[in-house]
């Protein structure tokens, strides 16, 4: 019986943050890294049906790196990253249009379906949605890097994935974009997500990794910080707190809060109905990134 009552209890937690957050667009990016943890995906795509069936209404982007570097290394490729991002040939776009766009993309849509949920795949086989121009980047003397096929995001076709999220459909998107000449790019799935939340100016922006969110100390997982503004977070980038590949990525979360989503949220995946723990209990589970230190005791 006391099980039972500790269960109607979550429930009761739960109801608050269900009222709170039904109709607002939540972007989720799924990390690559996950991809190969089929457990973790089963139990993440559970939660987006989850989150989909209490009329909040989620919205997919996704990447695919270690499924990208093992096609590449089956077709004799060597993978080479330019300032973290993928180099990317003609050989290499191929394979990642094969494995991310197609193979990935599809097969979390036919997950979703299984699970009893509505998805639909945006890819470049169904509809593109997001548009872009080929990236850009200056090494340490300021000349331009050869990045090949590599694009960022410059806008998103917002009508088609309103429609699809409007019918109770997922929409599942792959971290690539075409150029307003035709030409397909290889994107980061991060920046992806950070356009997408923007346009929709997001309730909730989460990316799942396998970190559990900013730490006091990189190494240590304990030393979680719960909540983050942009004055906090500037103050730990000075003292060397938050450093690395880290500060990137939490430079990209203050941007995004600071263009209308209301909250972005570093979360690890790895760690069972992890999406359900950060979004319907009080406390949560990862690291909140937010504009306004007024929001705070939210989720």
């Amino acid at each position: 019986m006391l099980n039972a009552v500790e269960k109607a209890d979550v429930l009761i937690e739960a109801l608050h943050w269900i009222r709170e957050f039904r109709d607002k667009v939540f972007v989720i990016k799924l990390g690559g890294s996950l991809m190969v943890n089929p457990l973790a995906m089963s139990h993440l795509l559970q939660d987006l049906v989850f989150l989909e069936t209490v009329g909040i209404r989620p919205i997919v982007v996704h990447g695919g790196g270690p499924a990208i570097n093992r096609a590449m290394a089956e077709s004799g490729l060597q993978s080479r990253f330019v300032q973290g991002r993928r180099y990317t040939c003609e050989k290499t776009l191929e394979i990642v249009e094969r494995v991310l766009a197609n193979q990935v993309n599809e097969q979390l849509v036919e997950q979703i379906t299984i699970l009893g949920g509505k998805a639909k795949s945006l890819n470049f086989n169904t509809k593109c949605i997001a548009y872009g121009e080929p990236l850009k980047l200056k090494d340490e003397d300021g000349n331009p890097l050869d990045l090949g096929y590599v694009g960022t995001v410059t806008r998103i076709d917002k009508e088609t994935i309103q429609e699809l999220i409007e019918h109770g459909t997922i929409p599942v998107i792959p971290s690539m974009c075409l150029t307003d000449e035709g030409q397909k790019l290889n994107v980061n799935a991060d920046t992806v997500a950070m356009v997408v939340a923007q346009e929709f100016k997001a309730e909730k922006l989460v990316y799942l990794s396998d970190i559990n969110g900013v730490r006091a100390d990189k190494d240590d997982p304990n030393s979680l910080i719960p909540t983050l503004t942009p004055e906090m977070a500037d103050e730990l980038f000075k003292s060397g707190v938050i450093q690395a590949g880290m500060i990137p990525k939490v430079q990209a979360c203050i941007a995004t809060v600071e263009k209308g989503v209301r909250k972005v949220h570093i979360v690890d995946g790895s760690l069972r109905h992890s999406l359900l723990l950060e979004i319907f209990t009080t406390v949560g589970i990862g690291t909140e990134i937010l504009a306004s230190p007024h929001w705070a005791p939210q989720r």
